[in-house]
């Protein structure tokens, strides 16, 4: 299995998720001109693409899925929340609905972790295929302590590394979009996103990606010292830190 960042942050979002023969997409955020040309340069013809998952209906998170899903026709895994806000929006499209923890797209495993943000049915996932895994989960006030012992020790994480609190505080943002932001409904900050992957990574994890870094309240120096100074204080490592950028791509990485 192996993972693309093709987008991340309050632009746009979109990640391509190979295993086996299976290619999907979680959400897809950013315009379908930029996916086209994304995938071209992956050597991937969007025809390819067997289902999109959707973490939650926020336009970073569906710009170009109206006019992707017209020309390429994959199908959507969405709970009944998300389904029925999609619908205001798409007239028509192929979708399989999930109203469990867990289920399948081919090979690939899919489970569902519910996330806190201020729109309606919000996500996050772990996508598992042979013995390997990824997690992903952008755009939460906090994760659920329920959810940790499923979130332990996979091989790959996307988690959001949205703001530094002192660049928010600080910043030109109005108090309301403050509040909103430091919210349990809001993003998760550097310090949280820092907590929550010290608790989470094991031994079989090799790498972490930040992802949905703010362009007014934080910076990708910024955020990757808060992660290594929390993992080096609980004597933790990890191989490959990265961090995802907005209208920029990745390589390929191996999980």
């Amino acid at each position: 299995m192996r993972v693309c960042v093709l987008s991340s942050g309050s632009k746009g979002n979109s990640v391509l998720i190979e295993a086996s023969n299976t290619k999907i997409l979680i959400d897809l955020g950013v315009t379908k001109s930029y996916i086209e040309d994304k995938l071209k340069e992956l050597k991937v013809d969007p025809n390819e693409i067997k289902a999109i998952l959707i973490t939650h209906t926020h336009v970073d998170h569906i710009q170009g899925l109206k006019a992707f899903l017209k020309k390429y026709k994959p199908k959507l895994y969405v709970n009944k929340i998300i389904l029925s806000l999609l619908r205001e929006y798409i007239e028509d499209f192929d979708y399989e609905l999930y109203d469990t923890s867990e289920f399948k797209i081919d090979d690939i495993c899919v489970s569902v972790i519910k996330t806190s943000h201020d729109v309606k049915g919000s996500v996050g996932f772990i996508i598992k295929d042979d013995q390997k895994s990824i997690v992903y989960i952008t755009d939460t006030g906090y994760i659920n302590n329920k959810y940790f012992s499923s979130l332990s020790n996979h091989n790959l994480y996307i988690m959001e590394s949205n703001h530094d609190i002192e660049m928010l505080m600080n910043g030109s943002y109005p108090f309301h979009l403050k509040q909103r932001i430091l919210s349990d409904k809001g993003h998760l900050s550097n310090k949280d996103a820092a907590f929550y992957l010290s608790e989470f990574i094991g031994s079989n994890t090799n790498t972490i990606i930040l992802a949905h870094l703010s362009d007014d309240n934080n910076t990708q120096e910024v955020a990757l010292n808060t992660l290594n100074n929390v993992l080096n204080s609980k004597k933790k490592k990890v191989k490959n830190v990265l961090v995802a950028k907005q209208k920029q791509r990745t390589d390929w990485i191996e999980v």
